[in-house]
């Protein structure tokens, strides 16, 4: 029987010491060292595909359709993942708790139901539970009948499920709650994790199973173990949104089999979350025009150009240093527009407060937006309306200047199509053939330009 000593975890990188320490010292968290048992011995590792050991392989022998993938009636979980499921990936999704992760994964399943079959394992919840759930997401009193229900923790023990059920699709739900009894260590624990993860991995390649691991988070953000699992799976994607907003954002992060660009737009309803394939027309569905404080941003998700509203607003500072706060924008792209409003522009921000949101629990990412940014705080502090029918492209530079964006043409088609007739662009830009016609764009050099000629139309 093997030993077995303990060790001290990092919770957050995976770090390992012989001893407590108060603070890891690879990533510097402060008291996520635990001790786990760890044995003497290490198990003797067994191959879950039943398969024959490897051998090289020439490259050219090796057929099979490489772009073969499962399909997924879901269309904006498939657009995520590169254009469907690929057999024998191993994915892991993760998000913050009551995101809609479980929701999105039954309905997932029971889609994937209807063409093969599917295995949906919870470490977390009842089987009446799961059912009633289906039954209310898919407002029908019969499952689909190539669904199949497992509440098990022990990995041993699923993994011989699988290998006797051998479906096209399994689901764990969640990776933290599974186990291998071989080991000391708690469920939920880094071993645990990355052992059970592992596992999986090599049962997905051996049998070619497409299998999704819903993970937890942790306070921060990032999925519990984060450097570990996100090295063993294929694709890694979150779940994001406001649990106060109703609109949830499927992004990706790691995809060995598509882009890391896209994003899944998907709105939380009663009966669970419902794709939006028109995302610009919702986030601007509830803008009142003719507001001060109002600009529209041409942004891009991977492929995808979206509209969102970007509102600013200033207020006379009561405190000694004026606040700034940023919702749904980097907060350091908001001050470095702060800065060049006051120093390029003469904009008076020293004793005003600034708040920027984007409406609809939306993130923006790229600078793109730096521009729309930059109007709806001019907007508010002259307190003059931007036109209803304005959209503003441009990344804004330390000098003043406005900056080219790339996939301008898509932006600008985006914009005519929802009743946009003017578009401020930078002037470094060149006209494409292509571009929307009755579509009135602007080029203009610097923000002060762009700002007079947005508020100049007002």
């Amino acid at each position: 029987m093997a030993k077995s000593k303990v060790r001290y975890v990092c919770q957050q990188c995976g770090r390992a010491a012989p001893k407590a320490l108060g603070r890891c010292p690879q990533c510097g968290a402060w008291n996520s060292m635990l001790a786990e048992m760890q044995a003497t011995s290490r198990p003797r590792v067994r191959t879950v595909s039943g398969k024959p050991g490897s051998v090289p392989r020439r490259l050219s022998d090796i057929s099979g359709d490489l772009d073969e993938r499962l399909p997924l009636p879901i269309e904006e979980f498939a657009r995520v993942l590169g254009g469907g499921v690929v057999p024998g990936s191993l994915v892991l999704i993760g998000g913050d708790p009551g995101i809609g992760k479980s929701t999105l994964m039954l309905q997932m399943a029971a889609c994937m139901a209807q063409a093969g079959t599917v295995l949906y394992v919870s470490g977390e919840e009842s089987e009446r539970q799961i059912k009633g759930r289906l039954l209310r997401l898919s407002d029908t009193t019969a499952p689909p009948e190539g669904l199949y229900l497992l509440t098990e923790t022990d990995l041993e023990a699923i993994l011989g499920h699988i290998q006797a059920l051998k479906p096209g699709l399994v689901i764990v739900d969640s990776i933290q709650t599974v186990y291998l009894p071989e080991l000391a260590a708690g469920a939920g624990s880094i071993t645990q994790v990355r052992e059970s993860a592992n596992r999986l991995q090599a049962l997905a390649k051996g049998e070619d199973i497409a299998i999704f691991l819903v993970g937890h988070v942790t306070k921060e953000g990032a999925i519990a173990g984060p450097r570990v699992l996100e090295h063993i799976v294929d694709t890694v994607l979150y779940l994001e949104g406001d649990s106060l907003h109703t609109y949830r954002l499927l992004r990706s992060v790691k995809n060995r089999f598509g882009p890391t660009t896209e994003v899944g737009v998907f709105e939380m309803r009663s009966g669970g979350l419902v794709e939006v394939p028109n995302p610009s027309e919702a986030f601007l569905a509830e803008r009142v025009v003719n507001v001060p404080g109002s600009a529209v941003a041409v942004t891009m998700e991977g492929t995808r150009p979206l509209l969102v509203e970007i509102q600013g607003l200033t207020s006379a500072t009561s405190f000694g240093h004026p606040r700034r706060t940023a919702n749904g924008v980097d907060f350091n792209r908001v001050l470095l527009t702060v800065a060049v409003l006051s120093r390029r522009v003469g904009l008076k921000l020293a004793d005003q407060d600034v708040f920027v949101n984007v409406v609809g629990g939306m993130r923006i990412h790229e600078p793109a937006a730096d521009l729309a940014v930059a109007a709806a705080i001019a907007s508010s502090v002259k307190d003059r309306p931007l036109a209803a029918d304005l959209a503003l492209v441009g990344e804004v530079g330390l000098s003043g200047e406005l900056r080219a964006v790339p996939q301008l043409p898509a932006r600008l088609w985006e914009a005519s199509r929802l009743g946009f007739k003017r578009v401020v662009i930078p002037s470094s830009v060149r006209r494409e053939d292509g571009w929307p016609e009755g579509l009135e764009v602007t080029p203009s050099r610097s923000v002060r330009d762009a700002l007079g000629v947005a508020l100049a139309r007002a």
